[in-house]
């Protein structure tokens, strides 16, 4: 066990240091993270104007913990797995005596650890320009939301490498990835709370896995009446059968993959 998490010190110490010599990218693959801001301000008017269930206080607190969520729990692994195998690079990988999703998963959490200055300035001045949003939310859901953040970081992390095992089969694996992110966009409650939806489609939404990715954990950060039982049982489920799927179209494509030095 001790060999194990030095090695994952090792991994995730040599992760950080090459992110940050990108870190003016970062940067601004935090600025384009954005866009909840700016929504916000829509729902912000629309709600004083009409009856949403949601305070304003509601939205501006909503949208602030999605632009969170969203800082850290996107993810690229799609892209880079599919140039791996179009390139044959993922050949050397395979010579090592580990996973190489492991790889993957520690870029990613050192891109996410470089990313915190650059957010906390972001809400630094979101609170200058709006202090009516200033809120600190209870320690309850405090921690009910990191848990569920770090939760729909794995959800979204395991259905886009999930997404990528078609790159064994077809050169725009990405394009899947493509296709589920219209699903994101509309059911995730990026662009509206899912209070707002009609019943109906709420109900639909919820038996997917994009909700979970921000809806859920956003509101249990601000107290939103949710079934947190329910959440969390539906978050396990689609995270294992996303690990079970990749596992086994794993295995599948190394069978068929061919590579430089493979």
């Amino acid at each position: 066990m001790k060999w194990f998490w030095r090695k994952v010190a090792v991994i995730i110490t040599a992760y950080y240091a090459h992110m940050l010599e990108y870190r003016a990218e970062i940067f601004f693959w935090a600025l384009a993270g954005c866009l909840p801001l700016i929504i916000m301000g829509a729902w912000i008017e629309a709600s004083s104007q009409g009856d949403f269930g949601l305070q304003t206080s509601d939205f501006a607190h909503y949208f602030l913990c999605v632009f969170l969520i969203r800082q850290f729990t996107n993810v690229w692994v799609v892209w880079e797995f599919e140039k791996q195998v179009l390139q044959g690079t993922l050949s050397f990988r395979l010579l090592q005596p580990l996973d190489p999703v492991w790889h993957h998963v520690a870029r990613h959490v050192t891109e996410k650890m470089t990313r915190v200055p650059f957010v906390s300035v972001f809400i630094a001045l979101f609170f200058f320009l709006y202090p009516q949003g200033i809120w600190i939310p209870s320690l309850p859901n405090f921690a009910l939301g990191l848990v569920t953040t770090a939760m729909a970081f794995a959800l979204n992390f395991s259905m886009q490498y999930t997404f990528s095992m078609f790159a064994f089969w077809t050169e725009r694996a990405h394009a899947i990835e493509q296709l589920s992110f219209l699903g994101f966009l509309f059911l995730s409650g990026l662009i509206a709370p899912l209070e707002v939806f009609p019943p109906l489609i709420r109900n639909i939404a919820l038996c997917t896995p994009y909700p979970y990715l921000v809806h859920f954990p956003a509101s249990l950060f601000i107290g939103l009446p949710v079934n947190i039982g329910q959440g969390f049982v539906v978050m396990l489920l689609w995270l294992g059968l996303f690990l079970l799927l990749n596992r086994w179209l794993w295995r599948k494509g190394l069978r068929q993959y061919s590579g430089m030095g493979a």
